[in-house]
């Protein structure tokens, strides 16, 4: 069983990989043949989805437990 500090060290390490992984990919197709306009979609859902990500980060290592 992990310690409450590695897990959120871990949980940190792996959220910022995954929101670069999602805000590079989002750049490149709205740079790419698609467009502003045509990534833009994918854009709002790829800051949905981090959002998410960060806050359940935070609901499983930082929020007491009842």
């Amino acid at each position: 069983m992990l310690s409450q500090r590695v897990k959120q060290i871990l949980g940190l390490i792996a959220t910022v990989i995954f929101a670069i992984f999602i805000f590079g990919l989002s750049h490149s197709i709205s740079t790419g043949f698609a467009g502003f306009w045509g990534g833009l979609p994918f854009a709002i859902i790829a800051i949905f989805v981090v959002c998410l990500a960060c806050y359940d980060l935070w609901e499983e290592t930082v929020k007491q437990k009842d």
